[in-house]
């Protein structure tokens, strides 16, 4: 215990003197009268042994911090969530009410500011009592009390010793003598009200709830500083038996016990009798305020809540293993302020709600996830889905945003939105967006090499024999690169990654974060060519993140959720910093960006966007999971619509109340984004994207002709042979981006992308 010399024994020695000796004199005196050790030895045989272990008990009393509550609050400060295993508020004397101080003392200990520690008079008292009667009769002081309270939190906090609270185990008369000699100490370390505040912020009232400032809480729903004569005695009653006097659980018993402590309180004249009538004869006016612990309850963003807990409980920044971080959670009082923006978080929230309600009869998946480019910053993290262990309909702690370690699943398959990467890899590697591929082969043989240089023999192999088709009628012939991703035809794409190294995409979606939501540490493979089509499943989170090197000119940043943690002792844990590194040259993603601000812009948002935004849609087999990733320059977010529990798709079904013959990722994902983007994207940059060194667009009409189905240049088109496409505007329709691949399992007949 830090050495802290009390004002009363400073300024008043004599006094201070007289007092301590008092105590050790009871002490010893009790040990030569064989009353703290009835031995079977008599005389000085006792009081010698006695004696000899009063000397091995140590005089300081070693402190360990009381357990507070963590709490976790959005950038703002907004409280999202508070962690306990036990609720404490410490709060300093003059925060609580005088009320309350002279119902604990009258009840408890009311020669409180007269003894040493050791109250001689209540031990004689307690001694003849028992001596002479079949109850039994404590002597405690509140010094004393308060020792045992922190030796009874050092042994939960330290796992060392053993507890001897009622109920725990029966103090032994060593225990006993430990208690006596340590409240000497500390009385002679500690200001009686430093002594008070201490004891009244730790004192057990109740289930978790400990302190008078948490139960004021609780209970009444008022600070301790508001306690009114009644609610006092109420909690000051507790102390002998915190769930006996439980006023919640025995309303009875608590009243009775109450109106014990105001009689107490009269008799020591620190209430007036008409004070004592009026307060015996009020009930207990109960006002319940339940916190309750952890995610399941928080204000908002349970499910980011949780990713969080699990960032911390996964870091060795908070213990040496996760038994250790959970207690420093419950118990270390951790202010953890994290990235999440409750503006957007409300319109991420709402917006899949109202998209698809939690507990429709499709069963519908709906989440977004929302990062800032530039710092990886985790902007917003919904889904359509109840956080709660509890079984129903929409109930799930599933995190379908996240990877499978972080409280996830397998993640979903991202279809096309998976087709940018191939593009810019394909820039990469010398290409040019204009370049031509035939599109028309739609079918793949299982001798069909493709070259992946990273893989052993250099090279790759389908599994079997394969057929990709396109949802556009007209798609198998030759066109350009960028007209390909603009109506997402599969066979383009995989014209385009037939031309090049699979290692090249594979590389660049390594750099951009993308991984498998089953295995962080496993990329994307190129060992099955189809995973050029968005196979491999991948989670919200993960798409959103490498989008957003599309906005900020190919600088990916590591999400990121926690930006400072601090105890309640000032103290600051490292936390990872913005980890962002240039991994996309700024031209090539600025050529991608031409192609993807003309979907979003031009067939998202009707050509009326409210700032200038970038995306992609996304479809798999039968519908089963839509995407579309989009991003402004301040905020990226993937948005999906989905079936998190099979591969059963949408398509010839209801969702939400409405019927569908076809369904894709520009159904419902885009709207539902479109949407969120509106509300949000707004308070971040909203600046226009980087032009490309040689961009083929000069200026809004150029790409206005380009969605039309028109070229760039005169007489030119999308394919070779001088003919303008006709494609009657499929890109402002439902199948402006869903074509067909092969699900993963290369036996697709080509219905979807």
């Amino acid at each position: 215990m830090a050495s802290r010399k009390s004002p009363l024994f400073d300024t008043a020695t004599t006094v201070g003197k007289i007092m301590s000796f008092l105590g050790v004199s009871a002490l010893c005196g009790l040990l030569a009268a064989g009353l703290i050790f009835p031995l079977a030895a008599s005389g000085g045989a006792a009081a010698a042994a006695g004696t000899d272990i009063l000397e091995d008990i140590p005089a300081e009393l070693a402190e360990e911090p009381l357990s507070v509550p963590s709490h976790i609050y959005a950038s703002d400060g907004t409280e999202l969530a508070t962690f306990y295993a036990e609720n404490r508020q410490p709060v300093a004397l003059e925060d609580i009410s005088q009320e309350m101080i002279d119902a604990i003392i009258a009840i408890e200990d009311e020669r409180f500011y007269e003894h040493g520690g050791v109250d001689p008079r209540g031990l004689s008292r307690a001694l003849v009592h028992n001596a002479t009667s079949d109850s039994q009769q404590g002597a405690s002081t509140i010094t004393q009390q308060y020792v045992n309270n922190m030796l009874i939190n050092a042994v939960v906090i330290t796992g060392e010793g053993r507890l001897t609270i009622s109920g725990t185990g029966e103090k032994t008369y060593a225990d006993k003598l430990r208690e006596m000699k340590l409240a000497v100490a500390v009385e002679q370390e500690m200001t009686k009200d430093e002594i008070l505040a201490g004891y009244l912020n730790i004192v057990l009232l109740g289930g978790r709830t400990y302190g008078v400032e948490a139960a004021a809480q609780y209970y009444w729903g008022i600070p301790a500083s508001e306690l009114n004569v009644a609610q006092s005695a109420v909690l000051a009653g507790m102390v002998q038996s915190p769930n006996g006097y439980n006023p919640e659980v025995d309303p009875e018993a608590s009243q009775a016990r109450r109106d014990i402590v105001l009689g107490s309180m009269l008799d020591e004249e620190v209430i007036t009798e008409e004070e004592y009538d009026e307060a015996v004869a009020s009930g207990l006016g109960l006002d319940i305020s339940r916190e309750e612990v952890g995610c399941v309850s928080a204000s908002m963003g349970e499910y980011f809540c949780d990713y969080v807990r699990r960032e911390i409980l996964a870091s060795d920044t908070f213990g040496p293993d996760e038994a250790a971080r959970e207690e420093l959670l419950d118990r270390g009082g951790l202010r953890i302020t994290t990235t999440l923006d409750p503006d957007a978080q409300t319109a991420a929230e709402e917006g899949v709600m109202e998209t698809v309600p939690a507990d429709d009869s499709s069963g519908a998946g709906a989440a977004i996830s929302s990062v800032e480019p530039g710092t990886g910053n985790i902007l917003a993290m919904a889904q359509n889905r109840v956080f709660t262990p509890e079984p129903g309909d929409g109930n799930t702690t599933l995190n379908y945003n996240v990877d499978a370690e972080d409280g996830g699943g397998n993640g979903f398959q991202p279809g096309s939105s998976l087709k940018p990467f191939v593009v810019a890899a394909y820039l990469e590697e010398g290409g040019e967006t204009d370049d031509v591929v035939d599109a028309s082969v739609d079918e793949w043989g299982d001798t069909s090499r493709w070259e992946a240089s990273c893989l052993e023999r250099g090279y790759t192999t389908s599994d079997q024999d394969w057929t990709v088709g396109n949802v556009e009628e007209d798609s198998n012939r030759r066109m350009t690169i960028d007209y390909g991703v603009y109506f997402s035809v599969n066979t383009a794409t995989l014209a385009t990654a037939s031309d090049m190294d699979l290692c090249a995409i594979t590389n660049l979606t390594d750099r951009l974060g993308v991984h498998r939501a089953t295995d962080t540490s496993q990329g994307l493979s190129p060992q099955n060519p189809s995973f050029v089509l968005g196979t491999d499943e991948i989670a919200p989170l993960t798409q959103a993140a490498a989008y957003a090197a599309f906005a900020a000119d190919g600088t990916f940043c590591e999400p990121r959720a926690i930006l400072e943690v601090t105890d309640t002792h000032g103290n600051e844990y490292d936390v990872p910093e913005a980890n962002c590194d240039q991994v996309i040259d700024e031209d090539i993603v600025a050529q991608v960006n031409d192609i993807t601000i003309n979907i979003a812009e031009g067939t998202i948002a009707a050509g009326d966007p409210p700032f200038p935004m970038a995306g992609k849609t996304g479809t798999t087999d039968e519908a089963a999971h839509t995407w579309f990733v989009g991003y402004s320059s301040g905020v990226s977010t993937a948005s999906w619509i989905g079936n998190p529990e099979s591969n059963q798709g949408y398509r010839g079904r209801t969702v939400a109340g409405e019927f569908y013959e076809e369904f894709f990722g520009s159904t419902l994902a885009a709207p539902m984004w479109l949407d969120y983007m509106e509300q949000v994207g707004g308070d971040y940059d909203t600046s226009d994207f980087r032009e490309a060194d040689d961009s083929p667009f000069e200026d809004r009409r150029d790409r206005e002709r380009y969605r039309d189905g028109g070229t760039v240049s005169e007489g030119g088109d999308p394919g070779t042979d001088g003919s303008a496409v006709d494609s009657e505007d499929d890109s402002d329709d439902d199948s402006d981006d869903e074509n067909s691949n092969n699900g993963g399992n290369n036996d697709s007949d080509g219905d979807d992308d």
